[in-house]
């Protein structure tokens, strides 16, 4: 059997890597885990004039208070008014008192992205000329600290609830009905419902601080509670805990009326019943994950929240079924042993399991991250290389657990593992009486000896406890293929558990294709701030032209920004920061209010990525809108604009 489906297995991963690499590169925008695209006015520049309003853009929505935003002076007073409001799109604003003094001014910022995660940070400008500040332009700390690390782990307890939960209830129904009558099992599922119920009360009390302040003594405070029920992630936390309470009634059912109830027609429809209604609450469960977090936003999220639930629901019966079979192999009584045939449909379980993770991962890791490099020139997409990496030694480990279970079912040997059962069977009676003769010896001398009859008796049935306690581990341990399963499945539970952490870490990690963004966004504005200085104009406006390598970031250089001949540069990057060698670039200027223009611009191209027009005459002054044509091969183009100020 294994040497049947390891070809079609080969054909498929290959399969799945071409798919991969398609997606790859053709991918298109999308955002999750908003990042910080841009600012008005920008990182570093020396403004003329005070500003009125400073805005910031992001890579998607986001969520803010009246503190989102703050400006504070050089000796660090706040200095905007009123509430932040979103102005348009992705960017939101905040007004600022007039008549700003000369000096550097620091933005901080602490907002939460559509996929429920802190965003903070800080940036400098300067009016007039810079100066000293007392303020650290670290900004604000998010996600961090104790709260950020006792959230953190009551995520990774929350996943590891509802795998053992899920998983184990799933392995019960399909593959090991007979388990549901052994008190070890029972006691797994009902922990993975306790430690999944306690975790998602934990994030409750925990999100209001995570996402302000940061403080522990926030936890309790009873108004960010209220705010936090108020959010899309206080939404997702108390659905959870409602579909808690219908699995709590699924697990009573499948522990006491089940186990209770005879072979037969009733029984068989109770399993279907069972079956469905833990389907149902399962991928609600699950659902709780998708619809606040990175599936919910960016690219194709009415895709991305099935494929999401479906990737966990694999999780859960591939890593929590391998804990049910880890301790019913340890745990279960020696009169009812897992059966070969329970983990014969356990191997199938998993094996599919193991096809829905790979599907689902390909699609996921091309949302996310968009482009081969983001593999190893961002965090989310190293953290992604090392899962992939545990997930190919779980399923090398679980190759030699599948050698086991076919040595295990194997017809030969186990007429062999019968007859070596059955004579093993009779050195243990032989040994069980004699271990009975010399307690009851030792009884009968306690009671010559005066002894009261009730302790001789208690004495006596922990030493008959003792002896069917050793004479069912050495039932257990007397088959050499089981014992191989146990250390090959023990194995597969350590990785396992090592995977779990990754990946709770890659859900609280900004994806690549963001952080990339983010970055080429942050390296232009830079630039832009030793240009302001100088009396000079940089625009950074991203753009998409949709076709195969189409996504970038163009950037406009114009010196001196003001009426009359001006100097302009126009550099075309990628998504990474390096230069792009687009096939033709267009400018245009217009002047709405006064009705002038377009007026078109058609640079030339100095080198790879740079293009260039000296003389651009700029009659008036104004709020003029900058158009940049984009095309990137012979069909693909785009038009991206920003409005700026010429003096």
């Amino acid at each position: 059997m294994t040497r049947t489906i390891a070809p079609r297995l080969r054909i498929l991963v290959l399969l799945l890597i071409a798919v991969t690499g398609a997606l790859l590169a053709g991918a298109g925008p999308a955002s999750a885990h908003a990042a910080l695209t841009g600012s008005d006015p920008a990182q570093g520049v020396v403004a003329d004039k005070a500003p009125t309003q400073v805005s910031l853009t992001f890579s998607e929505k986001v969520a803010l208070n009246d503190g989102s935003l703050r400006v504070l002076d050089p000796r660090g007073t706040p200095v905007q008014t009123g509430s932040p409001a979103n102005v348009s799109g992705t960017t939101y604003a905040v007004k600022l008192k007039s008549g700003l003094a000369k000096g550097t001014y620091t933005v901080t910022y602490q907002v939460v992205s559509a996929d429920s995660h802190p965003v903070a940070g800080a940036y400098t400008f300067s009016v007039g000329a810079p100066s000293k500040t007392v303020v650290s332009g670290a900004g604000p700390a998010a996600g961090g600290g104790v709260v950020g690390g006792l959230y953190a782990f009551g995520r990774y307890m929350s996943y590891a609830g509802f795998t053992v939960l899920a998983g184990g209830a799933a392995f019960v129904l399909a593959c090991w009905r007979r388990g549901a009558g052994v008190r070890p099992l029972q006691r797994l599922v009902v922990g993975g419902w306790v430690t999944l119920t306690a975790a998602t009360l934990w994030l409750l009390l925990l999100r209001g601080s995570y996402t302000g302040s940061g403080k522990f003594a926030d936890v309790f405070d009873l108004d960010l509670l209220g705010q936090v029920l108020q959010t899309k992630t206080g939404a997702a936390l108390v659905s959870r805990l409602l579909l808690l309470a219908a699995a709590a009634l699924f697990v009573a059912v499948l522990f006491g009326a089940y186990t209770r109830r005879e072979e037969g027609p009733e029984k068989r429809d109770l399993t279907f019943g069972l079956a469905v209604g833990g389907v149902v609450v399962a991928a609600g469960l699950a659902s709780s994950w998708a619809m606040a977090e990175h599936a919910s936003t960016g690219l194709q999220p009415g895709l991305a929240m099935p494929v999401d639930v479906l990737h966990l629901l694999a999780v859960a019966a591939w890593l929590g079924g391998l804990t049910a079979l880890l301790t019913a192999l340890y745990r279960a009584p020696a009169e009812t042993p897992v059966e070969a045939a329970a983990v014969r449909r356990f191997s199938r379980l998993a094996f599919g399991s193991v096809l829905v993770l790979v599907a689902t991962g390909v699609y996921q890791s091309w949302r996310q991250l968009g482009s081969w490099s983001a593999f190893t020139e961002t965090r989310y997409g190293q953290l992604l290389l090392i899962k992939i990496a545990l997930v190919a030694v779980l399923v090398a480990v679980a190759a030699v657990s599948r050698r086991w279970t076919g040595r295990l079912t194997d017809p030969v040997a186990r007429a062999g593992k019968a007859r070596k059962t059955q004579a093993q069977a009779r050195k243990e009676q032989v040994q069980a009486r004699k271990e009975q003769v010399a307690a009851a010896s030792a009884a009968g001398g306690g009671k010559g000896a005066g002894a009261d009859d009730s302790e001789r008796a208690a004495q006596l049935a922990r030493q008959r406890a003792a002896v069917d306690a050793a004479r069912e581990k050495r039932l257990r341990d007397a088959d050499p293929n089981r014992f191989g399963l146990r250390r090959s499945v023990l194995a597969e539970a350590g990785v396992a558990l090592v995977l779990l952490a990754v990946t709770t870490a890659l859900t609280q990690t900004e994806p690549g294709r963001t952080e990339l963004e983010a970055r080429a966004a942050g390296s232009a504005s830079a630039g832009s701030g030793t240009a302001a200085a100088s009396g000079a104009l940089t625009l950074d406006m991203p753009f998409d032209t949709g076709g195969t390598d189409g996504k970038g970031v163009v950037s406009i250089d114009l010196d001196p920004a003001r009426v009359g001949a001006n100097e302009m540069h126009v550099y075309v990057q990628r998504p990474n920061g390096r230069a792009f060698d687009v096939p033709e670039v267009k400018v245009a200027f217009t002047l709405e209010a006064k009705k002038i223009g377009p007026l078109p611009v058609n640079p030339d191209h100095i080198t790879t990525g740079h293009w260039s027009a000296n003389g651009v005459q700029l009659p008036m002054a104004g709020d003029w809108k900058v158009a940049v044509t984009v095309r990137t091969s012979d069909i693909d183009q785009v038009t991206v604009s920003k409005n700026a100020q010429i003096g």
